[in-house]
């Protein structure tokens, strides 16, 4: 059973290439907008084959990881604090919650002109685009940690160190891994806006280059490599999202 999801996603993704394939060979999609996956299919093994797309590919991966690994303690340590401190959360909670809401694509330039075009430039907005959702994470984690858990400990002389290992980290993982899923999502985006918009390398410089001299064999060969990792990064998470939430289904 576990097996036939998989093939059910494998039949249908194919159904949408042939489909695809069928309608640029019949006319109804132009072959210039949307090439046909049977020229996307060789370019895209072409592109692999470059040395300055893997070169490209490599500083976008470098620039989402560093990102994240900064995003994750910070947004989640933030998150943490204005959960266990009413006070604090009552003042701050309400601006994360704003700028959570609002589009980061306006705060672009504002980066560019800080940082210019660089890497860093990349990383700090990744960064101010994932630290927001694991904000909010963090405060959602700490929220559901039965209380009760912490009062037996306490009562029975756990330090705070000691509720915060014992009851808070192993209650939290689950809803911990889920948020950074969703912001590694939220990453992955800012880094390739920002690189779109304006960037030395990346590959999200590339596939600019390539839709502005309407290349669109590369251009969606580049968004295809760009999904299957993305799609690879999101699963190995969900898979540690769901062994770490594995005891939540167990029988009490």
């Amino acid at each position: 059973m576990r097996y036939l999801e998989p093939l059910l996603v494998a039949v249908g993704v194919c159904g949408i290439f042939g489909l695809w394939e069928a309608m640029v060979a019949g006319g109804i999609i132009n072959a210039r907008i949307a090439p046909p996956p049977s020229t996307i299919a060789p370019m895209l093994v072409e592109l692999l084959g470059r040395a300055n797309v893997i070169r490209s590919l490599g500083v976008t991966l470098y620039e989402v990881a560093v990102a994240f690994l900064i995003s994750v303690p910070v947004g989640f340590f933030i998150g943490f604090t204005l959960a266990e401190m009413p006070g604090l959360g009552a003042v701050f909670r309400p601006v994360v919650n704003f700028l959570f809401g609002v589009p980061k694509s306006i705060f672009l330039p504002i980066f560019i002109l800080i940082f210019g075009v660089g890497i860093e430039q990349k990383i700090a907005f990744g960064v101010f685009t994932t630290v927001f959702v694991l904000i909010l994470g963090g405060i959602s984690a700490v929220e559901s940690v039965p209380r009760e858990l912490v009062t037996v400990a306490r009562a029975y002389g756990a330090n705070r160190l000691q509720v915060v290992r014992e009851i808070y980290l192993p209650a939290m993982a689950p809803v911990l891994l889920e948020s950074a899923r969703l912001g590694m999502i939220f990453n992955i985006t800012a880094v390739l806006l920002a690189e779109i918009y304006g960037a030395r390398d990346g590959i999200g410089y590339r596939i600019a280059g390539w839709g502005e001299s309407l290349q669109m064999p590369q251009l969606y060969a580049a968004l295809a490599i760009v999904a299957t990792l993305a799609i690879a990064v999101n699963e190995l998470l969900q898979q540690l999202e769901t062994r770490l939430g594995a005891w939540r289904q167990r029988p009490a």
